[in-house]
């Protein structure tokens, strides 16, 4: 199941989308839940990123770090909704909301630095120049979390019907 994560999560940075409507943060928020080895839960996402660099080119140092780190930390918060009675569909659209600003947050911060002065008036600029970014970000990560946390609930559900009418 984390091979068809990764698969999927560098797949969708691969085909055609509006910039930054991946869902790399859904499945870092997914993976770290739902998977019962937390190292690899919180490495899943950061192959699946390093796959499609691979394919798509590098750019800058201090761009990747950010991504990756902001990344990294979706998946930490992602931790806090390990086990299902923590999966609420509230907890999910927050934790799903909470990541994209945190995302939002440490790259756009990160582009601050390296590109705009430093002052109030070029952090602002940066921020409000990126919001049409954390839009599609924010909504792909929120239909992400719903696909893969939703589609994770029916096949549960699905099973234990299975087990419930199964011939003994």
């Amino acid at each position: 199941m984390v091979y068809a994560l990764i698969l999927f999560a560098a797949l969708s940075r691969l085909l055609p989308h509006p910039p930054n409507a991946t869902p790399v943060a859904a499945m870092a928020l997914f993976g770290a839940a739902t998977l019962p080895d937390r190292r690899l839960a919180l490495a899943a996402p950061l192959m699946a990123l390093l796959l499609s660099d691979t394919i798509l080119g590098f750019y800058g140092w201090s761009g990747m770090l950010a991504v990756y780190g902001a990344t990294l930390l979706c998946g930490l918060l992602g931790r806090l909704l390990v086990g299902r009675e923590r999966r609420s569909g509230g907890r999910i659209a927050a934790a799903a909301v909470g990541g994209s600003v945190l995302f939002f947050v440490v790259t756009n911060g990160a582009c601050w630095w390296t590109g705009y002065p430093h002052t109030a008036a070029g952090l602002t600029d940066c921020f409000v120049l990126a919001l049409p970014f954390f839009r599609n970000e924010a909504l792909a990560t929120l239909a992400g979390s719903a696909i893969l946390f939703g589609g994770h609930a029916l096949l549960l559900r699905a099973a234990a019907r299975r087990r419930l009418t199964a011939p003994v």
